[in-house]
């Protein structure tokens, strides 16, 4: 497997797409991040921007959905591949249904729900609508997670806090959102005709001539049980 040096936001974004998966930090792949073929000095200069700056534009240009979708771990999926990805993910179903089915918590409901009558929302206005935070209801990190897990929710964007002369700092807020309320609905339509086991086949093929991984090291990458 060869990946290109990435050394800039437009890099980054050529190699998502390239790809088709790319998670942000190293993993059980060797050589298979964001991490790993970028320059150090990026990681946490004062002068340059890095990864930690490229991850919001990227993830809102419309081509390639973020989020924690690999063992937990954040990375990017090009739009090419996310409705397979998606697709065996979700193993068919839609959230609606996954919840009637009982295959879906009351909170991660409540997430979800919040989230689809918004359209996006800012990690702490999402807590704050949920009954998270200070003397609220614990676990918003392990639902939200779960939720990207399982494809149904992507992080759209970051945003800043601006100093005096309007330069951004800090850490980035992630803004939450739907791949469909990101996408559009017709994004799935085409994967949901598809059963998830041959999106997985294709998922698995796909990464196992990319990475010249066995299946084994493949599921401890993205998380699944085989």
């Amino acid at each position: 497997m060869h990946i290109d040096r990435i050394d800039s936001l437009q890099a980054l974004a050529e190699r998502v797409e390239e790809l088709g998966f790319l998670p942000f930090f190293r993993n059980e792949i060797p050589g298979f991040s964001i991490e790993e073929h970028t320059p150090a000095r990026l990681w946490f200069s004062e002068t340059e921007d890095g990864p930690w700056e490229w991850k919001g534009p990227v993830a809102s240009n419309g081509r390639c959905v973020y989020g924690k979708f690999f063992k937990g771990r954040a990375g990017f999926i090009s739009l090419r591949w996310f409705p397979a990805f998606a697709n065996y993910r979700r193993d068919g179903y839609d959230f609606d249904a996954l919840y009637e089915d009982g295959f879906a918590a009351h909170k991660d409901k409540a997430v979800y729900d919040a989230l689809q009558a918004a359209g996006s929302l800012l990690s702490r206005e999402l807590k704050r609508r949920c009954g998270y935070g200070k003397d609220g209801g614990k676990g918003f990190d392990t639902v939200i997670t779960r939720l990207q897990m399982r494809s149904y929710v992507s992080i759209a964007d970051f945003e800043y806090q601006m100093d005096r002369c309007g330069r951004p700092y800090g850490w980035g807020v992630a803004r939450y959102s739907t791949p469909e309320a990101q996408f559009g609905e017709a994004l799935m339509e085409e994967a949901y005709r598809q059963e998830p086991e041959e999106s997985r086949r294709r998922v698995y093929a796909y990464l196992r001539e990319l990475t010249g991984a066995e299946d084994r090291m493949l599921a401890k990458m993205l998380g699944d049980r085989l």
